[in-house]
C-alpha cells in the first residue's frame, strides 16, 4: 500500500477529508519518532504492537564486489514488535 492509498483508506474509514487523514497520520508518525527517540521511549498500542528502538554496535562488514573490509558505524534502529493478537490475526489456525 502506498502513502496515497493509505491516506485514501483512512479518510474513507474515518469519514474525514484526505487532508485531515494525512495530517493525522503525519502527526502519529511524528509522535512515535519523538517518543522512541527518548531514553527508554516506547509506544504501545494494545492488540497491535509496540514501537521501540534497538542499538546495533559498530562492526566490520565486507564490500560484496571487492571483498574489502568496510567499517559500519554503530546506529539506533526503529523496532516494531507485534502483539499476540496481531500475530493470531495474521496466522489463523487451520482446521
Amino acid at each position: 500500500m502506498t502513502k496515497a492509498e493509505l491516506i485514501d483508506a483512512v479518510a474513507k474509514a474515518a469519514d474525514v477529508t484526505k487532508a485531515d487523514a494525512e495530517k493525522t497520520i503525519g502527526a502519529f508518525f511524528d509522535i512515535v519518532t519523538k517518543t522512541v527517540s527518548k531514553k527508554d521511549g516506547k509506544v504501545a498500542w494494545p492488540g497491535f504492537g509496540s514501537f521501540s528502538t534497538s542499538k546495533s554496535a559498530a562492526r566490520t562488514g565486507r564490500n560484496p564486489q571487492t571483498g574489502e573490509p568496510v567499517k559500519i558505524a554503530a546506529s539506533t534502529r526503529m523496532k516494531f514488535t507485534s502483539s499476540s493478537t496481531l500475530k493470531a490475526a495474521l496466522n489463523p489456525k487451520k482446521k
